[in-house]
């Protein structure tokens, strides 16, 4: 049996998460500002916040052990035979998803430089305003994650 009043899920977190949802949307029009649907709708313009630039939803993952975010590392081709500094990011742009339930995701840096903080400990100057793409891409299976956050639409490439 199920915790919440009106739900029986077998979850007892969703049960009263859904109560709480629908208790809030009795008092107020239930929107967010910030939030994948929105992302998506502003990169495909369906919102008055359309930026003809945006190109990106960016994206944190947390892993299922420890529901932490997921970093991800690789390093950009210098030269012939050398391989340049190596990069972390926890935000990504996502390139594929197969039917095996991986994607392929690329970093998104800020100024060349590793982004992102430890989960613990984040500089309040975390802004998405110069992430970039950096063609680094890794293969991850889905099955892995709990959630994805959304960050607002971004000019990933450059081009603002």
């Amino acid at each position: 049996m199920g915790c919440g009043k009106e739900f029986d899920s077998g979850n007892c977190v969703a049960d009263i998460l859904k109560d709480i949802v629908d208790a809030q949307n009795d008092i107020v029009e239930n929107c967010c500002e910030t939030s994948c649907d929105e992302s998506i709708s502003d990169l495909l313009g369906d919102t008055d916040r359309r930026d003809d630039d945006l190109d990106t939803v960016p994206i944190i993952l947390y892993c299922k052990d420890g529901c932490k975010p997921f970093k991800g590392f690789g390093a950009l081709k210098e030269r012939r035979n050398k391989i340049g500094p190596i990069l972390a990011s926890f935000i990504f742009r996502v390139k594929k998803i197969d039917n095996d339930h991986c994607a392929v995701l690329e970093l998104l840096i800020k100024d060349n430089e590793n982004t992102g903080c430890d989960h613990l400990k984040c500089p309040t100057d975390q802004s998405t305003d110069r992430l970039r793409a950096t063609g680094i891409c890794l293969t991850v299976d889905l099955d892995c994650f709990c959630h994805v956050t959304c960050l607002p639409a971004i000019d990933a490439f450059g081009r603002n």
